[in-house]
Parts: C-alpha cells; sequence; structure tokens
C-alpha cells in the first residue's frame, strides 16, 4: 500500500522538477541571446518554441536585419554543433548532403569508397539564403528535415540528435530568388518575419556594435537536455475543446471544406495540411509551458496561427488583384473563428 502511493508523488516532483528546469534554461537563453541581440521578442520566442518543439524555422526579412546573427547566437546559447550553408545558385545537393570519394591504400594498394560527411551533420543547420539557390539543391534538405536523416549513393546516414534546420530567406520580391516548393515549405514548423527595429532599438544596436566592446553569448544547457524538453512539451496536457479550436481554423483555411468563410473560397487556391495542425497544437504546448502554464489555452493558438500557417497557404490571383498578403486572409480567419468563451 505505501509503494502505491510513494512512485506518483516521485514521479510528481521528478516532473516539477523537470518543468523548473525547463523554465530556468528558458530564461538563461533569453538572457544570452539579449547580450547580442536586440528587440525582436516575438521573433526569438518562434526560434525557441520550433528549439522546444524539435521543429525547423524559416526566418524572412530583408539583408541587415539580423537573421544569421540571431541564429549563430542561439546555436552559441544552446551548446549545439552549428554549420552554415550559404546558398548560391551553383551549389550543388552533394555540398549539403556529403558525398563518396575514392581512396587508396598506400600499402595495399587497394582503394575503397569513403563517405565524406557534409554540413548537414551537425544539430543545427543554418541554411543562409535558402531561396538564392534552385529548386533542386533546395529539396536536399527534404528528408534531413521530416526524417533526421539523409540517403547518399544508396546509403542511409541517421543525423546527429536534436536536428534543427533554421533557415533564411530573402522576400520573394527580391532579384535571384527561387520561391520554395510547397513540399519543403509544409517542413517548417514556422514562418517568422523580421521586421525592422524601432528607433530606439536601432540606437541600442548602435551602441552594441560600434564600439570595442565585443558582445559574446555563453552555453547554458546541452543536447541531452535538450531532447528531455522535447518529451516534456509533449506531455503538457491540451483541452479537446482547445484542440477542435485548432483543426477548426485549420480546416476553415481550405476552400473546399464546407465550413469555409467565403472569402477563403474566393482567395484561396489550396489551405494548410494536417501537419498546420499537428504544429499548431505542440507549439500552443511549448508556449503555455514557457509562459509558466500548465495547459494550453484558446489565446496560444490563436497566437501562433499567422506564424505557423502564413506558409501553408496558396493564395490565387484575386488576392493578388486585390493586394491581399496571406497575414491579411489569415486575420480575417481569426476573426471568423474567434475565441471561445468559457
Amino acid at each position: 500500500m505505501t509503494q502505491a502511493t510513494i512512485v506518483p508523488t516521485l514521479e510528481t516532483s521528478e516532473l516539477k522538477q523537470r518543468i523548473l528546469r525547463f523554465q530556468e534554461v528558458e530564461e538563461q537563453i533569453v538572457q544570452q541571446v539579449r547580450r547580442v541581440i536586440v528587440g525582436q521578442e516575438e521573433v526569438l520566442e518562434q526560434v525557441l518554441i520550433a528549439l522546444f518543439v524539435g521543429g525547423h524555422c524559416l526566418i524572412t526579412g530583408l539583408p541587415g536585419t539580423a537573421k544569421t546573427l540571431l541564429v549563430r547566437t542561439i546555436a552559441q546559447t544552446l551548446g549545439l554543433e552549428f554549420k552554415r550553408i550559404q546558398f548560391t545558385p551553383d551549389l550543388m545537393p552533394s555540398d549539403i548532403t556529403g558525398t563518396d570519394i575514392i581512396e587508396e591504400d598506400p600499402t595495399t594498394g587497394r582503394r575503397t569508397w569513403t563517405f565524406v560527411p557534409g554540413p548537414i551533420f551537425a544539430n543545427i543547420l543554418l541554411a543562409d539564403e535558402i531561396n538564392r539557390t534552385p529548386p533542386k539543391t533546395q529539396s536536399a534538405l527534404l528528408e534531413a528535415m521530416q526524417e533526421r536523416a539523409c540517403t547518399v549513393r544508396g546509403h542511409h546516414y541517421r543525423l546527429p540528435s536534436p536536428f534543427f534546420v533554421l533557415a533564411t530567406q530573402n522576400p520573394i520580391e527580391l532579384e535571384g530568388t527561387y520561391p520554395l516548393p510547397e513540399a519543403q515549405l509544409d517542413r517548417f514548423l514556422f514562418n517568422t518575419v523580421l521586421d525592422y527595429l524601432s528607433a530606439d532599438d536601432e540606437m541600442k544596436v548602435i551602441d552594441l556594435t560600434t564600439t570595442t566592446h565585443v558582445a559574446q553569448a555563453d552555453a547554458v544547457t546541452t543536447a541531452e537536455e535538450i531532447l528531455d524538453f522535447q518529451q516534456l512539451v509533449r506531455m503538457v496536457p491540451i483541452a479537446e475543446s482547445v484542440a477542435r479550436y485548432a483543426v477548426d481554423i485549420v480546416r476553415a483555411s481550405r476552400p473546399v471544406d464546407p465550413e469555409a468563410p467565403d472569402f477563403i473560397r474566393k482567395y484561396v487556391n489550396f489551405g494548410a495540411s494536417v501537419r498546420g495542425a499537428q504544429f499548431l497544437v505542440l507549439a500552443a504546448k511549448a508556449r503555455a509551458l514557457m509562459r509558466r502554464r500548465y495547459h494550453v489555452m484558446f489565446e496560444d493558438i490563436a497566437a501562433l496561427v499567422t506564424p505557423i500557417l502564413r506558409h501553408r497557404l496558396l493564395l490565387n490571383f484575386h488576392a493578388e488583384s486585390d493586394r491581399l498578403s496571406t497575414d491579411d486572409i489569415l486575420k480575417r480567419l481569426l476573426e471568423a473563428k474567434p475565441l471561445p468563451r468559457g
């Protein structure tokens, strides 16, 4: 009888310790990143949610908005192996995944194939300016992002764990860009948009970067701990009504769904996939835990709809002619599907 009552208590206390450690590490990461990065609170929160969920993040912004610096700083703070690929029009898939080379044994003269791993074999991969390279090379990341593995000449190689792709891209309107294929876009948890800073924040950047002071972030966690946090996030409970709200929003984004509002049918060619609903629930769990809550609220879902769905909707020419962006459509969708009360 005593044994039966002690075990749950131990489990509960251990769980509390894991939650406290999660919140402590999250605070420390933000503190370290703040040494280097000014402003962009929403962007930082979304990248951290992606890390705690085990998802990939696409960061869209104009040149000079600190996209690369943000990713590099977070990698330093997490104490993970970090690699960077600069995507260019002449980049080949083997430049990402690695390749087999023939090596000759000097003693026997025998030749053997040896696999030389590419930069994809890291914990955090920065795919810098991913839309500067043609689709053939962009798609070299597809298997890695979904399966956490890559295939070279018929051989299957597992990638290190955890594995995150943090990709930066320039807005599609810029010269020399190739839009990402829909299948690849769908594998990104977030499409995070970096905007210009406020005047006060720009002054802070000037103070931080134009003196002899060199800002540096210190590592505050490990790969094993991050994997544990990802398991912890999945244990956060979510009420059926909240999960249903997430599913309803995703389904309403599809013009073929009977419940879709009229403006969705008018402006949207294709809506979000099931992966959109999965990511919405997972990210909401991480957001709740980061905000010191142990359950998901409707507000968590609503707050994450735009960054999670903005790259999953394909608009038609009506939207283009009326100068409507995906963000405009999602704003109207949230108004059409207000937060349930109670």
